[in-house]
């Protein structure tokens, strides 16, 4: 009997002193500033259809995940600029070698100092059950939060 698949999420927050309108308008807005803030962890992001933070849009990543050069290719699948809410929907590259589907959901809450970025992923694993779960993929998505962050408050936009 084949295995039944589920939907697993992590999820962890990153403390910023960024404020939650800053640190959002770059992952929605100007993805494409990621890879000059920390371009050993994220080499490029590039728009293939549709504008910065548009919903439908579609963009990929070249970043380096446990030492390998990767590369991904996502969708938007929604933003709420209000809420400070986006999700990124894996399409194509390294994550879905090894997982059926796999989600960035990105919501970024204001503080009375800094905001905080809560991230969560979402994934399906595949055929086999004994991928690990993503915990050095999020450690990864925490870094960049974490240089985003401090380029932001030594640099702001």
């Amino acid at each position: 009997m084949a295995s039944q698949s589920q939907l697993v999420k992590l999820e962890t927050d990153v403390q910023l002193k960024a404020s939650a309108e800053q640190f959002f308008d770059v992952f929605c807005n100007r993805t494409h500033y990621i890879s000059k803030v920390c371009p050993e962890k994220v080499e490029s992001v590039r728009i293939h259809e549709g504008e910065w933070g548009t919903q439908g849009s579609i963009i990929s990543w070249n970043y380096v995940h446990d030492g390998k050069k990767c590369v991904a290719k996502q969708v938007i699948e929604s933003t709420d600029k209000e809420n400070f809410k986006m999700t990124f929907n894996t399409l194509d590259g390294d994550l879905l070698e090894h997982y059926k589907s796999f989600k960035h959901i990105l919501r970024v809450t204001p503080q009375q100092k800094g905001s905080i970025a809560h991230w969560s992923l979402e994934y399906e694993k595949g055929k086999d059950d004994h991928i690990p779960d993503p915990h050095t993929k999020l450690q990864l998505v925490c870094d960049v939060s974490k240089d985003v962050d401090a380029h932001l408050i030594t640099q702001p936009a």
